[in-house]
């Protein structure tokens, strides 16, 4: 007994150490081997990145695999909660305020990613064989069209994403007037059916969990392979990345957040006085989810957002709204977009917003879904992510700094969240304002 306890212990302390230290580590590491590599040993940096080629495909493959799953079933079980009783005008209110400030946030990851245009002059090398295409962006009217799957199950085999968030939408809202059906029969059917569709969501934040914790090995290996190939001057675009992140994130909280809030003559630093614990709790563990019984109690207690309203609007925005995951996904497709040379044209980056204000929808509320959803927004401007090309390591080097940005777009999002909650509240009538004074 005593031998299997030893022998575990390594183990022990890689999965029990914070998944958070664990990929930084892995980046840092990957740097360093990567320099070294590449200004001392430049002869070596070819059979390293071909030895090591297998283990960071597997992290790319690993992750693909679980894309299609993910937006399925999360969304379907999302859609699938709301009672019909209250998709009226409070469902309204707060769906298009969540579909509102996800657009805005795109628009405004884009717009600081125009400013500060991460990853120009930069260039990723990959495997010339295998080099991502990018597909003529289609019109407008006809992205719009594309939407509506005329085969679902060919969709899902195919992995096209807009169709499957539309599908997924309407299947579960369709779902929801099923479970709460007048005919027994049928509502017993739908609840069924619905709690099939939460366990296989939860199946599936399960697997993405456990992917995560091959993470670090991923990131250090596509990094080391990234940094032996270019050098140092892969630090800097990181930077200027993290950089417009972040500038777009402090741009949603204090205009867009702040502007809404003064509109309907709620304080901006009250809010955030009263919503503080969430936010640390939700930058700290970088997970909406997570977060949820923590953001109920400060709504309640702190903010005076009646359990009624509460109870409605955060669990659904801790499904659909996630602003600060789609100010990083516009961030994040321009760098790469310019880091393999090919930045994306006005009708690609408005294809950005349609595509990552729905990804959003779908992104589930548990640590690193966000980088996730890149692959599909990058799918949809015909960024695609073949393992060995030059998207896959403009892609890896997002992954090694994805758990800082994680951080700051989850508290983003929690914090969207709440705020949502009040203002929708405030309309109603139903806001303690004596929280407020």
């Amino acid at each position: 007994m005593e031998k299997n306890t030893g022998k575990s212990g390594v183990f022990d302390w890689y999965f029990k150490t914070n998944l958070l230290v664990r990929i930084l580590t892995g980046l840092i590491l990957g740097a360093a081997v990567g320099l070294v590599l590449g200004g001392f040993f430049p002869d070596a940096v070819k059979p390293f990145v071909d030895k090591t080629k297998f283990f960071g495909d597997l992290f790319i493959r690993l992750l693909k695999m679980i894309v299609v799953p993910v937006i399925l079933f999360s969304l379907i079980a999302g859609a699938a909660s709301i009672e019909p009783s209250r998709l009226g005008r409070v469902g309204v209110k707060v769906m298009v305020y969540y579909l509102f400030t996800s657009a805005l946030a795109v628009a405004i990851g884009l717009v600081f990613a125009n400013l500060i245009d991460p990853g120009a002059g930069f260039s990723v090398v990959g495997d010339a064989a295998v080099q991502g295409k990018v597909a003529e962006a289609p019109s407008i009217a006809q992205t719009l069209l594309n939407i509506i799957p005329t085969n679902p199950i060919e969709s899902l085999s195919k992995g096209a994403v807009l169709p499957i968030i539309f599908f997924a939408v309407v299947f579960g809202i369709s779902l929801s007037y099923v479970k709460t059906s007048a005919n027994q029969d049928l509502a017993r059917i739908g609840g069924l059916l619905l709690d099939t569709m939460n366990a296989a969501a939860e199946t599936m934040y399960k697997m993405v969990k456990g992917i995560m914790q091959y993470a670090p090995i991923g990131v250090f290996v596509l990094i080391a392979q990234v940094f032996a190939q270019q050098g140092p001057r892969a630090l800097g675009p990181l930077f200027t990345v993290t950089l417009a992140v972040y500038l777009g994130l402090l741009l949603q909280v204090g205009v867009v957040y702040g502007g809404f809030l003064s509109i309907f003559k709620l304080g901006l630093f009250r809010f955030l006085k009263g919503a503080n614990e969430a936010m640390v709790t939700a930058f700290v563990t970088r997970s909406s989810s997570g977060t949820l019984p923590i953001s109920l109690r400060c709504a309640e207690e702190n903010l005076g957002v009646p359990r009624a309203v509460s109870a409605f609007t955060l669990p659904l925005g801790a499904t659909i709204n996630m602003d600060g995951t789609a100010i990083y996904l516009g961030v994040c497709s321009m760098f790469i977009g310019n880091a393999i040379g090919l930045p994306l044209s006005f009708n690609q980056q408005i294809m950005v917003v349609l595509t990552a204000t729905l990804a959003s929808v779908g992104t589930a509320g548990v640590p690193g879904a966000g980088a996730i959803m890149l692959l599909m927004v990058l799918e949809s401007v015909g960024l695609k992510v073949t393992a060995g090309s030059a998207v896959a390591a403009a892609y890896a080097m997002i992954l090694g700094i994805d758990a800082l940005l994680d951080m700051g777009r989850t508290c983003v999002n929690v914090t969207g969240d709440i705020a949502g909650s009040a203002i929708i509240s405030k309309s109603e009538g139903e806001l303690d304002l004596s929280k407020w004074s």
